[in-house]
């Protein structure tokens, strides 16, 4: 069998005889085998199941909510002073338009969120062109979709709590009736999860203030566009729940 024995040592690639070894097992996973750049790739993927995990249990939050709320406008209650069942469900007369301009604010938030990722994500695609030295794109204008989206949001949070205010104003508090309790729990439990993802966006604009890499900016934008877009969904899906079933 023909062997091979070097006549000279190998040299690395700094030139000072030493042969560079292969990183033990397999190297980091945000990075790319054999190097420093970080593996923005696998940094979004993660973060994509780390969002259909979080989305499955608010999924899991309103289905719960929705069947206790579809149970218990059929439920009687027992009254100690008649000693009877009665039903308690009662009646909630809810700011329909307040309501109605609140759903198409978030469903042109969702718009502009959508148009805020896929700006982000072909400037990502484009940043190592532009790190060529005398490569130049051009001026590009760029509309602030990110900025849009966020007082969309903002606006659409305060117009929940104008619609409360106004609930107030009617006589109808937490514990007017059941009827009025799903309703401030459902609204305001939606109103949560969205100001979760206003914080995001908030941290990518603070990202973007202090010249973060795009890629890093990418993930948070990307991930958080696909929320935006489920929390756009999950709003008209109560917004139906609480016209339909009274």
């Amino acid at each position: 069998m023909a062997t091979y024995t070097p006549s000279a040592p190998a040299r690395g690639l700094g030139g000072n005889g030493n042969v560079p070894h292969p990183p033990a097992g397999g190297g980091d996973d945000d990075r790319f085998p054999d190097s420093n750049w970080p593996d923005y790739g696998s940094r979004l993927r993660r973060a994509r199941l780390g969002l259909i995990c979080g989305m499955a249990t608010v999924t899991m939050v309103f289905v719960s909510l929705t069947s206790a709320y579809v149970v218990r406008r059929r439920l009687p209650a027992f009254n100690n002073s008649g000693q009877a069942y009665v039903h308690d469900w009662g009646h909630v007369r809810l700011p329909w338009l307040l309501l109605a301009i609140n759903t198409v604010i978030l469903l042109v938030s969702s718009f502009t969120m959508e148009r805020a990722r896929r700006d982000i994500t072909r400037r990502a695609a484009l940043a190592p062109v532009e790190s060529i030295p005398g490569i130049s794109l051009g001026d590009e204008k760029r509309f602030p979709w990110l900025a849009t989206t966020i007082v969309l949001g903002l606006g659409f949070l305060a117009g929940q709590f104008l619609g409360w205010n106004e609930l107030e104003a009617g006589g109808f508090f937490v514990s007017t009736n059941p009827n009025s309790s799903f309703v401030y729990l459902l609204t305001a439990t939606h109103a949560v999860h969205l100001a979760g993802g206003v914080i995001a966006l908030l941290w990518a604009g603070i990202a973007a203030w202090r010249h973060k890499s795009v890629e890093s900016r990418r993930i948070v934008v990307d991930v958080t566009a696909w929320y935006w877009h489920f929390m756009a969904v999950l709003w008209v899906y109560v917004f139906a729940l609480l016209a339909f079933i009274k």
